[in-house]
């Protein structure tokens, strides 16, 4: 293990930037979220959540498939360069980077996702423990553990740092952390043994706080791959999905949610072909011709719980699409959440609320 004083943090950056892209939480306008660094950016690693999460920086919010060129009648069709620069995403706390492990599920199982699987080839992860979660977090209701990022079981992280005081500690997990370690040697510094003592009653107090949020305890019992038919057919959905004003919020600060449409925009000599985020929410999601399989709001808000608790797990060894990072239950517009759909659920079996 290594430390850094945080003083030197910025040098830390300007490090890294030499060789590579270095994106990591900037605040900017009052909001923090991943952004690409230089030294004009204020990086701030002391928000706990980003509004958003990283996943932008492996599955961007809109990103260019291939251009169609117009010359007259001909027609040049030019692909997108795959990414082949390395860059470092700084400072993803633990249930974001459990959010890539589940859209690695997703992009990289056949018919393989090139342009994610470039990124996440090219990409180093620095994750970065949470200092002190807060009331939304639920993160350990799904296997997350905010306190060690080295805990990480899908080996997604690449280096785990902790943030002690005035010293940020750091420990390379995997071949891309050592690397980017060796590239910042002569900017750390060696851990003994007091330092590692240090960590450990970090995580100690965070483990201590995380236990006395509200949300910690919340129960999943009935929430699986084979849960199917009895959740779909619930009523609960009914009176549950009323005040869902289909805004989307939600699957955008999601840091799991992978819905996408693919557009194109006319260039005025031709036409460039690129995908964007989508959310389930909205009632043009997956229209075609014929028209929309699901018609009704109820059917798209049990649409993307179901996707997140049922259908998921069952497709993945029970893996379930939440990582508990508290996000949608900050920014909902309604107060419905993940949560409120979980705890509905235990109120009509008579289970625990």
């Amino acid at each position: 293990m290594y430390k850094i004083e945080k003083e030197n943090l910025e040098a830390l950056f300007r490090k890294i930037a030499e060789s590579q892209d270095l994106i990591l939480p900037v605040k900017k306008a009052g909001q923090t979220n991943f952004g690409l660094w230089n030294e004009e950016e204020e990086a701030d690693l002391d928000t706990l959540k980003t509004v958003k999460s990283g996943k932008d920086a492996f599955f961007p919010q809109s990103e260019t498939l291939y251009t169609v060129v117009r010359d007259g009648k001909k027609l040049t069709v030019e692909p997108e360069e795959l990414r082949n620069r390395p860059f470092v995403v700084f400072g993803m706390k633990a249930c974001d980077v459990k959010g890539v492990a589940v859209l690695d599920k997703v992009f990289l199982a056949d018919p393989v996702d090139t342009f994610y699987a470039a990124r996440r080839d090219h990409g180093t992860i620095v994750a970065m423990a949470c200092h002190e979660p807060e009331e939304s977090c639920f993160c350990k209701v799904f296997g997350t553990d905010a306190a060690d990022p080295s805990a990480d079981a899908d080996g997604v992280a690449d280096i785990a740092v902790w943030m002690v005081q005035d010293s940020l500690y750091w420990k390379a997990l995997t071949e891309k952390g050592e690397a980017l370690t060796e590239a910042v040697k002569e900017l750390l510094t060696d851990a003994d043994a007091s330092d590692e003592e240090k960590v450990s009653a970090e995580k100690d107090a965070i483990h201590n706080i995380v236990e006395q949020l509200p949300y910690t305890h919340l129960s999943l019992e009935g929430w699986d791959g084979n849960a199917t038919d009895e959740k779909f057919n619930s009523p609960v959905w009914e009176t549950l999905y009323k005040p869902c004003l289909a805004c989307g919020t939600c699957t955008f600060v999601c840091p799991t949610c992978q819905c996408y449409d693919i557009k194109d925009y006319d260039t005025g000599h031709g036409i460039k072909r690129y995908r964007c985020w989508d959310s389930c929410m909205y009632s043009d999601f997956t229209m075609m011709a014929h028209g929309n399989n699901r018609t009704s709001q109820m059917q798209r808000f049990r649409q993307r719980f179901m996707h997140k608790l049922v259908y998921f797990p069952a497709n993945n060894k029970g893996m379930y699409s939440c990582v508990g990072c508290g996000r949608c239950v900050e920014k909902c517009p309604s107060a419905l959440n993940i949560v409120k759909v979980i705890k509905a659920f235990e109120k009509e079996g008579g289970e625990k609320a």
